[in-house]
């Protein structure tokens, strides 16, 4: 499913939802929920700390659940709830000053900050949607061909910007190219597919959607090892186009395959729309083969220096790379006589800086958890993991996600359950992404 974050973006801006005497439907129980959250958090932090749990892993829990209550009711906005661990970590002794900046500030997150930026600077030339439009007209115009043209456009565009606006670009598209046809029963199926196909394609890469990233971050920390871009693809992309395949298969099932539809004309290529496109393919050139094939192109020998005792290749990452990019967009004229530039400031703050807050928050209950020592408690209450089939736990593991996911945020779930797992495969003695890539991929 798109993340509810980005449905949730969608509702606002139709305005709020309203019952038959115009008010707010939900405003009472929020109003309530505001001031439930923290006491009930409280309450519990206290109970636990009666109990025989140290001081910080009580007050870890009691922010924790603050933080979830508040996403899972959304009784403020995703980025002011987002800020409880800001405040509270470092008003509690938690996390320094030091460590909450680099949760907040986390390489991951200036990753997705610079890929909003590019996807809002794609958006605003018309390249992702003449891409869409060739995709399909390449898989053929009608029955179940034209489906899958849709769903492998949004498939592919989901994979660098949101769920949520990729869906949003191709239904138009899709209806506009259906009402010349008779075959109505194309429709749903049709609308159906694009929606999946984006979900889909959100799974294919590290900035496809939020999720990806805090497992990331964890997997990290469990392990120590960074995941690349490229080696995130090489596990998700394959599942990713698994997905695809079967979904279409089965929306498609009642489509004829005679029917035929007149795609709209694209017309030239537009310089702005090839200067967006050249500096979009070789940025994500860049973040694939950064670190890998054979060290990627930071273990170049005009990296292979020390600064501070560390390598500089060290100091490169995705998110750097992501910025340099930005710049050159910001750099370079459209070459349409308009005087304008590839990305201009308008168009870059249109981001959801609500995601950013929030994948921070989420690496910040993480960092937590694990100086708290919280974490080792709770995966000491899950120490007989490794007793459980993998298959029939993964299985399990899968059910219980599906279930979060129907009540809250994708992102605010994966933040929750990332340290835990990771917390508990180390324990185990288990291979971390056994338990969270599963996780994170049921979930994005």
């Amino acid at each position: 499913m798109t993340d509810q974050f980005e449905n949730h973006q969608l509702c606002e801006s139709t305005g709020p939802r309203q019952d038959d005497d115009g008010a707010g439907v939900d405003h009472y129980w929020r109003d309530h929920l505001i001031w439930f959250g923290p006491v009930f958090s409280t309450l519990v932090a206290w109970l636990l700390f009666q109990g025989g749990f140290q001081k910080e892993q009580a007050i870890t829990v009691g922010i924790t659940l603050a933080t979830a209550i508040w996403w899972v009711f959304e009784v403020l906005p995703f980025g002011v709830s987002s800020l409880l661990p800001l405040a509270l970590f470092q008003l509690f002794g938690i996390l320094n000053k030091k460590q909450i900046a680099e949760c907040y500030g986390s390489h991951l997150v200036l990753l997705l900050f610079g890929g909003f930026v590019l996807s809002q600077a794609l958006e605003k030339s018309g390249a992702h949607r003449r891409l869409a439009i060739s995709m399909v007209a390449f898989c053929g115009g009608g029955g179940k061909r034209l489906i899958l043209g849709f769903m492998l456009a949004a498939f592919f565009l989901s994979m660098w910007i949101s769920n949520a606006a990729t869906t949003l670009m191709m239904l138009p598209i899709a209806l506009a190219v259906l009402e010349n046809t008779k075959e109505k029963r194309a429709t749903v199926p049709l609308l159906l597919g694009i929606a999946y196909a984006a979900s889909c394609g959100g799974m294919a890469t590290p900035i496809g959607t939020p999720p990806n990233l805090a497992f990331m971050q964890e997997f990290e920390r469990a392990t120590g090892n960074e995941m690349s871009f490229l080696s995130w693809m090489t596990y998700a992309l394959p599942i990713a186009l698994a997905l695809l395949i079967p979904i279409w298969l089965w929306v498609s099932r009642d489509v004829s395959s005679e029917f035929r539809v007149e795609m709209p004309s694209t017309g030239r290529w537009r310089s702005d729309e090839i200067r967006t496109l050249i500096v979009f393919s070789l940025t994500a050139l860049a973040w694939m083969t950064r670190k890998d094939p054979f060290g990627g192109w930071s273990g170049l020998p005009c990296f292979d220096y020390l600064v501070d005792g560390e390598r500089i290749s060290d100091f490169v990452t995705d998110g750097a790379v992501a910025f340099v990019a930005v710049i050159i967009m910001f750099c370079i004229p459209t070459g349409n006589k308009d005087g304008q530039k590839l990305l201009d400031w308008p168009t870059a703050r249109r981001i959801p800086w609500e995601m950013l807050i929030l994948v921070g928050a989420g690496i910040a209950l993480g960092a937590a958890f694990r100086e708290s020592g919280l974490s080792e408690t709770i995966a000491g209450g899950l120490e007989h993991l490794d007793g459980i089939p993998a298959l029939l736990l993964i299985f399990l593991l899968a059910i219980l996600v599906s279930f979060l996911t129907e009540m809250t945020s994708n992102t605010a779930t994966a933040n929750l359950l990332m340290p835990i797992l990771g917390a508990a495969a180390v324990k185990n003695n288990m291979e971390p992404g056994l338990l969270m890539f599963p996780a994170v991929i049921k979930i994005g």
